[in-house]
C-alpha cells in the first residue's frame, strides 16, 4: 500500500515482482494512474480513487508550491492530504480485507498500521525514506541542519507526529468501524513500537548507513527497483538517434515535481546548457518542461535504466526515485532540491563526491547551474566515484531480506 507520487510507487513494483517469483500473491494498492506499473510487473492492483497530480494542481496544490520553507512546506502538505484522506482509507480498507499481510509505505504510516490491527493481520513497513527519529541525523524532510543528537531526535518526532496529525480523523474513524478502542494517533504510534513493528528501508547502506540507535526492527536492505519486463526498456528510436548524433547529453528533469513558471524554468536550462556547451535531453515531468534548438530533444517519460547510463551528468529534483536511479547507473548528479526530502538526499550525494553540491531550484540563476555543470562534467573524479558507486549498488538485493521477512510472517 502505498500512495503520492510515481516515485512511491515504481520501486514497490520491482519488490512485488520478487514477491511473486517467492510464490506470493501481490496486490499492488496505490493511484489509479499507476495501475499500467503494476501489470507490466504482472501485480494485482487495487486503485485508489484520488490522484495526486490533480491534487498538486489544485488551489491546495499551487500553495505547496509557492511556499519556500521546510516547516511551510510540511504544513501545507498536511491540509492538502488531509482533503482526501478519508476517501483513501475507504479505498484501503476494501484492499486490506482480502489480503494475508499487509505492507506499508511510509505516506500511510499509522493508516495502514490500524488496519492491520484491526484486521488481525501481520504486517511491515516498506520505507523509501529515513523516517524513524536518530540522533545521527535530523528528520529528512526538514533540510540539512544538525540540530545535535537530542536536537534531531526531537525534529523526527516533531515531522512525524505532524504526519500523523493528517489520518488522525481517518483512524478514529477506522477504529470505530473494526471494533478497535479509541485512542489518539501518540497512543497507536506507542503501540506499534511495544509491538516491534518491523519496517524495512529501500535503499542502499552505502548511500545512508543504518543509524546505530534504531531499534532493531528497523533495517535498510537496498534499493528496489522499478520492474521492467524483458524488451520493455527500450528507448525510442527518436532517442536514440539522439545519443547517437553527439557526445553524451545531460539529462534535465523534474519527474513528478510541480512548479509555476515552467517556461522561464526552461528557459534557464536551455541556457545553462548552451553555455555550459552541453547538449541536453530536457524532460516534460508534471511541470511542463520544453526545450528546442540544436543539441536539445524534449521527451516524455523514459526507463531511467536505459537512457541515465548513456549520459553525462543528471540535474534533478533530488527525489528518491531519481536519486536512486543515478546512483544506480553511475552518473554523477546536479541535484536542485524543492520540497520535502530532496535536501536530504542532495546532501547525500554532495557527501559520497558524486555531485559538486545542490543548486536549490527556487534560488536557481543560470550562472549557479552553468558553474554546477561545468564542474560535474569537466572534473573526472565525479563520474569515477559515481561509477565505483554505481557498481556497488548494483550488487545489492535489497528485495531478498522483505522476501524472508514476508515468509515469516507468512508462516512459510
Amino acid at each position: 500500500m502505498t500512495a503520492g507520487s510515481r516515485g512511491d510507487a515504481a520501486p514497490y513494483t520491482g519488490l512485488g515482482h520478487a514477491l511473486t517469483r517467492a510464490g506470493h500473491q501481490v496486490t499492488l494498492v496505490t493511484h489509479a494512474r499507476f495501475a499500467p506499473l503494476a501489470g507490466a510487473a504482472g501485480l494485482a492492483f487495487h486503485p485508489l480513487s484520488t490522484d495526486p497530480r490533480e491534487a498538486m494542481e489544485s488551489e491546495k496544490g499551487r500553495a505547496l508550491q509557492r511556499c519556500s520553507t521546510g516547516a511551510g512546506q510540511l504544513a501545507r502538505v498536511v491540509a492538502l492530504a488531509r482533503s482526501c484522506v478519508d476517501e483513501m482509507a475507504e479505498d484501503l480498507l476494501k484492499a486490506a480485507q482480502d489480503a494475508d499481510v499487509l505492507l506499508v509505505s511510509s505516506s500511510l504510516g499509522l493508516l495502514g498500521y490500524t488496519l492491520a490491527e484491526g484486521l488481525g493481520l501481520p504486517g511491515m513497513g516498506v520505507y523509501l525514506q529515513p523516517l524513524a527519529p536518530t540522533g545521527e541525523f535530523a528528520s529528512c524532510v526538514t533540510g540539512t541542519r544538525s540540530w545535535g543528537a537530542a536536537g534531531n531526535r526531537l525534529t523526527g518526532r516533531a515531522v512525524n507526529a505532524a504526519v500523523d496529525a493528517i489520518f488522525a480523523g481517518a483512524i478514529r474513524s477506522l477504529r470505530v468501524r473494526l471494533g478497535l478502542p479509541p485512542g489518539s494517533t501518540r497512543a497507536a504510534r506507542r503501540a506499534r513500537e511495544r509491538r516491534r513493528w518491523p519496517v524495512h528501508h529501500g535503499f542502499s547502506p552505502l548511500v545512508v548507513p543504518r543509524p546505530r540507535d534504531w531499534r532493531p526492527e528497523l533495517t535498510v536492505d537496498g534499493y528496489w527497483w522499478q520492474h521492467d519486463p524483458p524488451g520493455s526498456g527500450e528507448l525510442p528510436p527518436r532517442v536514440r538517434d539522439f545519443l547517437a548524433a553527439g557526445p553524451p547529453p545531460v539529462f534535465v528533469g523534474l519527474g513528478s515535481a510541480t512548479v509555476p513558471g515552467a517556461a522561464r524554468l526552461s528557459a534557464t536550462f536551455v541556457r545553462a546548457l548552451r553555455a555550459a556547451g552541453l547538449r541536453g535531453i530536457v524532460q516534460r515531468g508534471w511541470s511542463g518542461l520544453e526545450a528546442h534548438g540544436d543539441g536539445l530533444l524534449t521527451v516524455g517519460e523514459l526507463p531511467h535504466a536505459a537512457l541515465f547510463p548513456r549520459v553525462a551528468a543528471v540535474v534533478h529534483h533530488a527525489g528518491a526515485g531519481t536519486t536512486a536511479a543515478a546512483l544506480r547507473a553511475g552518473v554523477p548528479a546536479v541535484p536542485l532540491p524543492l520540497q520535502f526530502d530532496a535536501g536530504f538526499w542532495s546532501a547525500r550525494l554532495t557527501a559520497l563526491g558524486v555531485s559538486p553540491g545542490p543548486v536549490p531550484l527556487r534560488r536557481l540563476t543560470a550562472d549557479a547551474l552553468i558553474a554546477a555543470l561545468v564542474r560535474v562534467t569537466t572534473d573526472p573524479s565525479y563520474r569515477e566515484r559515481a561509477r565505483a558507486l554505481g557498481a556497488r549498488i548494483r550488487a545489492e538485493d535489497g528485495t531478498a531480506p522483505v522476501v524472508a521477512a514476508v515468509n515469516r510472517l507468512a508462516g512459510l
